[in-house]
Protein backbone atom coordinates (compact mmCIF):
# COMPACT_ATOMS: atom_id res chain seq x y z
CA UNK A 1 0.00 0.00 0.00
CA UNK A 2 1.25 3.21 -0.78
CA UNK A 3 2.73 5.04 2.42
CA UNK A 4 2.19 8.52 1.07
CA UNK A 5 -2.02 7.85 0.77
CA UNK A 6 -2.49 9.25 4.25
CA UNK A 7 -1.66 12.83 2.70
CA UNK A 8 -5.09 12.70 1.18
CA UNK A 9 -7.43 11.94 3.70
CA UNK A 10 -10.34 14.54 4.49
CA UNK A 11 -9.83 17.36 6.28
CA UNK A 12 -11.43 19.83 3.72
CA UNK A 13 -14.17 17.12 2.36
CA UNK A 14 -11.85 17.34 -1.22
CA UNK A 15 -13.68 14.91 -3.48
CA UNK A 16 -11.20 15.05 -6.36
CA UNK A 17 -7.44 13.85 -6.69
CA UNK A 18 -4.98 17.14 -8.30
CA UNK A 19 -2.44 15.28 -10.58
CA UNK A 20 0.97 17.19 -10.03
CA UNK A 21 2.41 18.51 -13.22
CA UNK A 22 4.37 15.73 -15.70
CA UNK A 23 4.04 14.68 -19.29
CA UNK A 24 0.98 13.33 -19.76
CA UNK A 25 1.89 10.04 -21.88
CA UNK A 26 4.38 9.52 -24.79
CA UNK A 27 5.17 12.55 -26.99
CA UNK A 28 7.43 10.23 -29.68
CA UNK A 29 5.62 6.84 -29.94
CA UNK A 30 3.52 8.52 -32.92
CA UNK A 31 6.78 10.06 -34.56
CA UNK A 32 8.63 6.37 -35.16
CA UNK A 33 7.69 2.92 -37.45
CA UNK A 34 5.62 0.97 -34.45
CA UNK A 35 5.70 -2.80 -35.67
CA UNK A 36 4.34 -5.85 -33.03
CA UNK A 37 6.47 -8.24 -31.94
CA UNK A 38 5.73 -12.00 -30.47
CA UNK A 39 9.56 -13.20 -28.95
CA UNK A 40 12.14 -11.74 -26.41
CA UNK A 41 13.88 -10.63 -29.47
CA UNK A 42 12.93 -9.94 -32.84
CA UNK A 43 14.60 -9.21 -36.11
CA UNK A 44 14.00 -6.55 -38.77
CA UNK A 45 15.41 -6.54 -42.33
CA UNK A 46 17.01 -4.17 -44.24
CA UNK A 47 17.68 -3.72 -48.02
CA UNK A 48 20.25 -2.09 -49.40
CA UNK A 49 20.65 -0.13 -52.71
CA UNK A 50 22.11 -1.56 -55.67
CA UNK A 51 24.02 -0.37 -59.05
CA UNK A 52 22.62 -0.52 -62.47
CA UNK A 53 25.02 -2.51 -64.41
CA UNK A 54 25.74 -1.72 -68.38
CA UNK A 55 25.15 -4.83 -70.64
CA UNK A 56 28.54 -5.50 -72.26
CA UNK A 57 27.41 -7.53 -74.89
CA UNK A 58 24.02 -9.07 -77.11
CA UNK A 59 22.87 -12.24 -76.29
CA UNK A 60 25.09 -12.55 -73.35
CA UNK A 61 24.39 -14.22 -69.97
CA UNK A 62 22.04 -13.09 -67.62
CA UNK A 63 24.29 -11.30 -64.98
CA UNK A 64 23.80 -12.01 -61.69
CA UNK A 65 24.71 -9.54 -58.91
CA UNK A 66 24.00 -9.98 -54.75
CA UNK A 67 21.63 -7.59 -53.51
CA UNK A 68 22.56 -6.38 -49.67
CA UNK A 69 20.68 -7.65 -46.98
CA UNK A 70 20.91 -6.63 -43.31
CA UNK A 71 19.22 -6.89 -40.32
CA UNK A 72 18.34 -5.17 -36.84
CA UNK A 73 17.67 -6.32 -33.38
CA UNK A 74 15.14 -5.42 -30.96
CA UNK A 75 14.67 -7.38 -27.64
CA UNK A 76 11.88 -6.37 -25.07
CA UNK A 77 12.21 -4.66 -22.05
CA UNK A 78 9.35 -5.50 -19.89
CA UNK A 79 7.38 -2.81 -17.19
CA UNK A 80 5.30 -3.45 -14.46
CA UNK A 81 3.55 -1.07 -11.86
CA UNK A 82 1.21 -1.59 -9.11
CA UNK A 83 -0.11 0.12 -5.58
CA UNK A 84 -3.00 -0.45 -3.21
CA UNK A 85 -6.22 1.06 -1.64
CA UNK A 86 -6.91 -0.35 1.14
CA UNK A 87 -10.88 0.05 2.65
CA UNK A 88 -10.15 2.24 5.19
CA UNK A 89 -8.18 4.96 3.03
CA UNK A 90 -11.57 5.09 0.26
CA UNK A 91 -13.69 5.48 3.55
CA UNK A 92 -11.32 8.43 4.84
CA UNK A 93 -10.87 9.99 1.59
CA UNK A 94 -14.55 10.46 0.35
CA UNK A 95 -13.48 8.85 -2.79
CA UNK A 96 -12.41 5.91 -4.68
CA UNK A 97 -8.62 6.78 -6.01
CA UNK A 98 -7.97 3.57 -7.90
CA UNK A 99 -8.78 4.94 -11.64
CA UNK A 100 -6.28 7.84 -10.56
CA UNK A 101 -3.96 5.44 -9.91
CA UNK A 102 -4.21 3.70 -13.17
CA UNK A 103 -4.03 7.00 -14.94
CA UNK A 104 -0.90 7.51 -12.77
CA UNK A 105 0.75 4.50 -14.49
CA UNK A 106 -0.95 4.88 -17.98
CA UNK A 107 1.47 8.40 -17.79
CA UNK A 108 4.32 6.92 -16.47
CA UNK A 109 4.49 4.47 -19.17
CA UNK A 110 3.88 6.55 -21.64
CA UNK A 111 7.30 8.29 -20.94
CA UNK A 112 8.74 5.17 -20.35
CA UNK A 113 8.29 4.02 -23.76
CA UNK A 114 9.43 7.96 -24.95
CA UNK A 115 12.47 6.69 -22.81
CA UNK A 116 13.33 3.59 -24.91
CA UNK A 117 13.38 5.81 -28.63
CA UNK A 118 15.67 8.52 -27.09
CA UNK A 119 17.42 5.32 -25.62
CA UNK A 120 17.83 3.57 -29.17
CA UNK A 121 18.34 6.68 -31.05
CA UNK A 122 22.11 7.55 -29.90
CA UNK A 123 22.35 4.03 -28.26
CA UNK A 124 24.38 0.81 -29.30
CA UNK A 125 21.90 -0.91 -32.21
CA UNK A 126 22.64 -4.78 -32.75
CA UNK A 127 22.71 -6.22 -36.32
CA UNK A 128 23.86 -9.44 -38.25
CA UNK A 129 22.47 -12.50 -38.78
CA UNK A 130 21.67 -13.63 -34.74
CA UNK A 131 21.76 -9.55 -33.71
CA UNK A 132 25.45 -10.07 -32.28
CA UNK A 133 27.06 -7.13 -34.07
CA UNK A 134 26.91 -3.95 -32.30
CA UNK A 135 26.57 -0.73 -34.24
CA UNK A 136 27.42 2.53 -32.61
CA UNK A 137 26.16 5.68 -33.69
CA UNK A 138 28.91 7.07 -35.71
CA UNK A 139 30.52 10.80 -35.11
CA UNK A 140 29.68 11.53 -38.47
CA UNK A 141 25.66 11.61 -37.82
CA UNK A 142 26.32 14.37 -34.82
CA UNK A 143 27.49 17.90 -34.90
CA UNK A 144 27.31 20.52 -32.07
CA UNK A 145 25.79 23.77 -32.51
CA UNK A 146 27.96 26.68 -32.89
CA UNK A 147 27.97 30.11 -32.79
CA UNK A 148 31.10 33.06 -33.22
CA UNK A 149 33.54 30.32 -32.62
CA UNK A 150 31.79 28.53 -29.85
CA UNK A 151 29.38 25.74 -28.62
CA UNK A 152 26.28 27.61 -28.68
CA UNK A 153 22.43 26.25 -28.08
CA UNK A 154 19.83 24.95 -30.93
CA UNK A 155 20.23 27.95 -33.61
CA UNK A 156 18.80 27.58 -37.27
CA UNK A 157 22.79 27.29 -38.83
CA UNK A 158 22.71 23.62 -36.70
CA UNK A 159 18.50 23.08 -38.31
CA UNK A 160 20.34 23.56 -41.80
CA UNK A 161 23.24 21.57 -41.01
CA UNK A 162 21.09 18.63 -39.35
CA UNK A 163 18.43 18.60 -42.92
CA UNK A 164 22.04 18.95 -45.09
CA UNK A 165 22.77 15.29 -43.32
CA UNK A 166 19.72 13.86 -44.65
CA UNK A 167 19.59 15.25 -47.82
CA UNK A 168 23.41 14.26 -48.08
CA UNK A 169 22.19 10.75 -47.52
CA UNK A 170 19.42 10.76 -49.96
CA UNK A 171 16.83 10.19 -47.14
CA UNK A 172 13.40 10.17 -48.75
CA UNK A 173 11.69 13.48 -48.44
CA UNK A 174 8.30 12.08 -47.70
CA UNK A 175 9.39 10.23 -45.24
CA UNK A 176 8.27 13.08 -42.18
CA UNK A 177 11.00 14.57 -40.32
CA UNK A 178 11.13 15.24 -36.62
CA UNK A 179 13.38 17.40 -33.85
CA UNK A 180 12.90 16.36 -30.23
CA UNK A 181 14.19 19.65 -27.76
CA UNK A 182 13.67 20.42 -24.54
CA UNK A 183 12.44 23.80 -22.95
CA UNK A 184 16.04 25.56 -23.39
CA UNK A 185 15.99 24.93 -27.36
CA UNK A 186 12.69 25.90 -27.66
CA UNK A 187 14.22 29.25 -25.72
CA UNK A 188 16.50 29.76 -27.97
CA UNK A 189 14.91 29.21 -30.84
CA UNK A 190 12.28 31.94 -29.82
CA UNK A 191 15.20 34.37 -30.45
CA UNK A 192 15.91 33.62 -33.74
CA UNK A 193 14.77 36.10 -36.41
CA UNK A 194 14.46 33.35 -39.18
CA UNK A 195 12.34 31.40 -36.96
CA UNK A 196 9.58 33.80 -35.29
CA UNK A 197 9.73 36.02 -38.60
CA UNK A 198 7.21 35.67 -40.87
CA UNK A 199 9.44 36.30 -43.78
CA UNK A 200 10.92 33.43 -43.42
CA UNK A 201 8.24 31.30 -41.21
CA UNK A 202 4.95 30.81 -42.32
CA UNK A 203 4.25 29.84 -38.85
CA UNK A 204 4.19 32.94 -36.66
CA UNK A 205 5.97 30.91 -33.43
CA UNK A 206 6.00 34.19 -31.61
CA UNK A 207 2.32 34.31 -31.52
CA UNK A 208 1.80 30.63 -29.43
CA UNK A 209 5.43 30.95 -27.93
CA UNK A 210 6.22 27.18 -29.93
CA UNK A 211 7.87 26.18 -32.91
CA UNK A 212 5.66 23.77 -35.05
CA UNK A 213 7.45 23.38 -38.08
CA UNK A 214 10.89 24.99 -39.44
CA UNK A 215 13.25 23.63 -42.48
CA UNK A 216 10.82 20.48 -43.02
CA UNK A 217 10.97 19.53 -39.41
CA UNK A 218 8.26 18.67 -36.90
CA UNK A 219 9.15 19.66 -33.56
CA UNK A 220 8.44 17.73 -30.15
CA UNK A 221 9.29 19.26 -26.73
CA UNK A 222 10.11 16.97 -24.21
CA UNK A 223 12.25 17.10 -20.88
CA UNK A 224 13.21 13.83 -20.87
CA UNK A 225 16.14 13.97 -23.87
CA UNK A 226 19.96 13.04 -22.25
CA UNK A 227 23.40 15.22 -21.84
CA UNK A 228 26.42 14.24 -23.42
CA UNK A 229 28.61 12.17 -20.93
CA UNK A 230 32.19 12.28 -21.27
CA UNK A 231 34.92 14.57 -23.29
CA UNK A 232 33.64 14.50 -26.99
CA UNK A 233 35.53 17.12 -28.95
CA UNK A 234 33.74 19.63 -32.08
CA UNK A 235 34.92 22.16 -34.56
CA UNK A 236 33.65 25.64 -33.11
CA UNK A 237 33.38 26.73 -36.32
CA UNK A 238 32.07 23.71 -38.33
CA UNK A 239 30.39 22.17 -35.63
CA UNK A 240 31.98 19.18 -36.72
CA UNK A 241 32.11 16.13 -34.31
CA UNK A 242 35.51 13.89 -33.76
CA UNK A 243 37.82 16.88 -33.96
CA UNK A 244 38.87 20.41 -32.66
CA UNK A 245 38.90 22.46 -29.35
CA UNK A 246 35.67 22.27 -28.25
CA UNK A 247 34.16 19.64 -26.03
CA UNK A 248 30.75 18.55 -26.25
CA UNK A 249 30.92 17.21 -22.36
CA UNK A 250 27.33 18.02 -20.62
CA UNK A 251 25.99 19.21 -23.83
CA UNK A 252 21.78 18.46 -24.10
CA UNK A 253 21.81 15.73 -26.95
CA UNK A 254 19.14 17.01 -29.02
CA UNK A 255 17.78 14.43 -31.42
CA UNK A 256 16.98 14.21 -35.56
CA UNK A 257 15.27 12.14 -37.07
CA UNK A 258 13.38 10.47 -40.55
CA UNK A 259 10.30 8.62 -38.52
CA UNK A 260 10.99 5.03 -39.78
CA UNK A 261 14.72 5.39 -39.00
CA UNK A 262 13.48 4.35 -35.49
CA UNK A 263 11.73 1.38 -34.67
CA UNK A 264 9.30 1.31 -31.39
CA UNK A 265 8.28 -2.28 -30.93
CA UNK A 266 5.51 -3.51 -28.85
CA UNK A 267 4.70 -7.23 -27.68
CA UNK A 268 1.85 -6.31 -25.14
CA UNK A 269 0.94 -2.32 -25.05
CA UNK A 270 0.22 -0.90 -22.17
CA UNK A 271 -2.23 -3.55 -19.75
CA UNK A 272 -4.10 -2.05 -16.84
CA UNK A 273 -5.99 -3.86 -14.10
CA UNK A 274 -8.09 -3.22 -11.02
CA UNK A 275 -8.77 -6.34 -8.78
CA UNK A 276 -9.68 -7.27 -5.23
CA UNK A 277 -6.78 -8.92 -3.60
CA UNK A 278 -7.77 -11.91 -1.44
CA UNK A 279 -4.37 -11.85 0.17
CA UNK A 280 -4.47 -8.55 0.60
CA UNK A 281 -7.80 -8.47 3.14
CA UNK A 282 -9.74 -7.80 -0.12
CA UNK A 283 -8.33 -4.61 -0.81
CA UNK A 284 -8.57 -3.21 -4.08
CA UNK A 285 -5.31 -3.12 -6.64
CA UNK A 286 -4.22 -0.90 -9.39
CA UNK A 287 -2.19 -2.54 -11.82
CA UNK A 288 -0.72 -2.00 -15.07
CA UNK A 289 2.36 -3.93 -17.51
CA UNK A 290 3.83 -3.81 -20.91
CA UNK A 291 6.62 -5.15 -23.26
CA UNK A 292 8.46 -2.87 -25.41
CA UNK A 293 11.91 -2.65 -27.19
CA UNK A 294 13.18 0.02 -29.45
CA UNK A 295 15.82 0.25 -32.08
CA UNK A 296 17.80 2.63 -34.64
CA UNK A 297 17.30 1.55 -38.14
CA UNK A 298 19.58 3.22 -39.70
CA UNK A 299 22.22 5.30 -38.94
CA UNK A 300 22.03 8.03 -41.79
CA UNK A 301 18.22 8.37 -40.62
CA UNK A 302 19.10 9.97 -36.89
CA UNK A 303 21.52 12.97 -36.35
CA UNK A 304 22.68 14.29 -32.86
CA UNK A 305 22.56 17.70 -32.17
CA UNK A 306 24.64 18.46 -29.41
CA UNK A 307 23.30 21.60 -27.53
CA UNK A 308 24.63 24.00 -25.30
CA UNK A 309 22.37 25.13 -22.20
CA UNK A 310 24.86 27.15 -19.99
Amino acid sequence: MSQQITEAFVKQYNSTLYHLSQQMGSRLMDCVRRESQKGKAEFFDRLGPVTAQKKVSRHGDTPLYDTPHSRRRVTLNDYEHADMVDKEDKIRMLIDPTSEYIKTFVWAFGRAKDDEIIAAADGTAYAGEEGSTTVSHPNSQKLAAVDSGAGSNLNVQALRRAKEKFDAADVDESIKRYIAHTSSQLYALLGENEVTSGDYNTIRALVAGQVNTFLGFEFKRLERLKTQVGSLSFDQTTGAVGSGAGNANGYRKVLAWAQDGLILSTAMDIMTRISERADKGYNMQAYAAMSIGATRMEEEKVVVILCNEA
